[in-house]
């Protein structure tokens, strides 16, 4: 096993829908399943507490408890930060963000709890918080870090300026980044965001890589079907091999349960795309012609 902050896979196994998966509804069934992938060389599971209201990670959980040696062999990612309506206990009944330092211990420990687990190995903010007291989140994080239950921490969805101001106030480094990067939302590659996550030394990490669903569609979906079938993959396959062309190793993170489904992604997107047909599917997607 590799250093467990080094993400060597070729994606992350996205748990957003755990929760509703009827197959893997037992922990005997959900930590077949977990063996099943660790044994295929992915190891890194995407949580966020908001997955089901925590239903996504207790689940995991209860899957580690009734198998503990898998414990060991897992790396975790989860995310915390949003306080969902059903959640607000103000009486407003509004979802908003809140990165104080109290929130972020609690919500560190609940998920440690929940996932059974000694260490998250990345804890992720999941938004920018514009209420954000940044030397305090900083010294939470930071300490979450010192006390050995989390391994590093990153940001998802963050502007350059709102992580660097919060990694100006840190002594530990940010160094993973989950941003929404497809061939459906290309724009961070335009923007300046994508640069400014590799010129910061963030890994970044790609959420919805095939735009749930909409790569599939029109004038572009048309163009991967028939890529596909020339270089014989499938086409969500050929979409993620264009995501990870980009140079800096985005890694995508992958929302399906399916176990051939999970195998056919692992096989055909690691397919070597070339860049005059990497720049032909960006036409297709963006509606333009190459300036």
């Amino acid at each position: 096993m590799s250093d467990s902050l080094d993400f060597d896979v070729p994606f992350l196994l996205g748990m957003m829908r755990l929760h509703e998966a009827h197959t893997l509804n037992t922990p005997a069934r959900l930590a077949d399943w977990i063996e099943a992938r660790l044994d295929e060389g992915l190891h890194w599971f995407d949580h966020a507490d908001i997955y089901g209201k925590g239903a996504g990670e207790t689940r995991f959980g209860e899957a580690l408890r009734a198998r503990p040696a898998l414990a060991a062999r897992v790396r975790v990612v989860t995310k915390a930060d949003i306080v969902l309506p059903q959640l607000d206990d103000s009486g407003h009944g509004v979802k908003h963000y809140d990165t104080s330092p109290a929130y972020l211990k609690a919500a560190i420990d609940a998920a440690l709890s929940r996932l059974n687990v000694a260490r998250l190995d990345h804890f992720l903010l999941h938004r920018p918080d514009p209420l954000i007291e940044v030397e305090a989140t900083a010294a939470a994080l930071d300490d979450a870090i010192d006390s050995g239950k989390v391994g590093a921490v990153g940001v998802s969805n963050f502007l350059p300026e709102q992580w660097r101001r919060l990694q100006d106030a840190m002594r530990h480094p940010l160094v993973a980044h989950q941003l929404e990067l497809s061939l459906a939302h290309a724009e961070p590659l335009f923007d300046g965001r994508y640069d400014a996550v590799l010129h910061d030394g963030q890994r970044p990490l790609a959420w919805s890589p095939l735009g749930g669903g909409t790569v599939f569609e029109d004038v572009l979906g048309d163009s991967l079907t028939r890529l596909a079938e020339e270089y014989q993959v499938s086409r969500a396959g050929l979409a993620l091999a264009w995501l990870r062309r980009i140079p800096g190793g985005p890694v995508p993170v992958i929302g399906t349960l399916r176990e051939s489904r999970i195998r056919e992604l692992a096989a055909d997107g690691s397919h070597a795309i070339d860049r005059a047909t990497w720049f032909a599917l960006l036409e297709e997607s963006r509606g333009q012609r190459v300036a």
